[in-house]
This record gives structure tokens, C-alpha cells and sequence, in this order.
């Protein structure tokens, strides 16, 4: 049976959009055709079975967040095999785990999104677009130091999106790999 991840975008950070993870798995399990559901840390990672219609799942899946818990946020799907290809495609080998992210686009970027994005780096800052993954490696200095914030983000890709740092994108291909 093939895996997948659904990730949800800003949920249960900073006290805002919170969606308890236990009731989250009760709520997909019976107001959804989602199989083999688990969840893996508070930010939004929902393993399950790979859907057969990942794009019909996500909007139901949206939908029932909002409907539970009054949080609407975007839904990002994910095979097992498209997270591996992405971690294969990853061009920050060097970096540190906690500062290199990929963020999930929902779909297609706009065409001048990496460079708008590129006139924003700060020292120490690289970014790169691989299919629909944008890879960004941080500066020593953290997220916190980063111009990349995520309105900056959503205006210049004009897609929504999702990130993860390497540590959490590796351990979603271990989890969605087939048992």
C-alpha cells in the first residue's frame, strides 16, 4: 500500500489555528474516505494511505478542519515517492537540518517568484525552486532572521504553501514508506 502525507499549513503555532492532533485523526476517520490516518508532530502532518484523488481529499479535508475547528487552511499532498524525489533533488546537502526547508506549493508558481524571492536573501541565504518544492536554506543567523517571511512568500509564488525543515521532510518519507 502506497503512503502519502496532507500537510496542513499554520496550524497550532504561536497558539493560533488550533487543531488538536487526537481529535483531528477521530474527525478525518469518520467524516472522510481517508485510510490508515496518523499524525506526526503538532504542525499539520497527517499520514495516511495514499488517496486516489489527493486533490478531492485535501479540499475535504480543509473542509472538515474548518467545519471542526474553525480553522480554514490550505492542504498539501504528498507520495511517498514525491517526497523522496524531493529529498533526492534537495540542493543544500551541506546545510543544517534545523536551517534548510522545503515548502510544498499547492501548485505552479508565478514565473518572476524566485526572483522577487532572490531579491530578498539575506547573507547567508539560498533558495531554489525544483518542481513544486522551494528549497530554502537559512542563514546561521535562523528563520528569525529571514526576510523570507510568509507574506513575502505567498505574494511572490502566488500559490500556497507549506514548509518543513529536512529533519521533518525525512522523517515524513520514513513514515509514508510502504510497510
Amino acid at each position: 500500500m502506497s503512503r502519502s502525507v496532507l500537510l496542513l499549513r499554520a496550524v497550532n503555532v504561536s497558539g493560533r489555528n488550533l487543531v488538536p492532533m487526537a481529535r483531528l485523526r477521530e474527525v478525518l476517520a469518520s467524516e472522510t474516505d481517508l485510510l490508515g490516518i496518523s499524525t506526526y508532530i503538532a504542525s499539520g502532518n497527517i499520514v495516511c494511505d495514499e488517496p486516489a484523488d489527493a486533490v478531492a481529499s485535501c479540499a475535504r479535508v480543509r473542509e472538515v478542519i474548518s467545519a471542526e475547528f474553525g480553522v480554514d487552511t490550505p492542504v498539501i499532498a504528498r507520495s511517498h515517492s514525491e517526497l523522496v524525489a524531493s529529498l533526492d533533488a534537495q540542493p543544500f546537502d551541506d546545510g543544517v537540518e534545523k536551517l534548510v526547508h522545503a515548502m510544498f506549493l499547492e501548485g505552479d508558481p508565478s514565473p518572476d517568484a524566485v526572483t522577487a524571492l532572490e531579491e530578498r536573501l539575506v547573507d547567508g541565504e539560498e533558495l531554489a525552486l525544483i518542481g513544486s518544492d522551494l528549497w530554502i536554506r537559512y542563514s546561521e543567523r535562523g528563520v528569525q532572521a529571514t526576510k523570507l517571511t510568509k507574506a513575502a512568500l505567498d505574494k511572490a509564488l502566488g500559490v500556497a504553501g507549506t514548509a518543513r525543515n529536512l529533519r521533518t521532510v525525512r522523517k515524513l518519507a520514513e513514515l509514508t514508506a510502504a510497510s
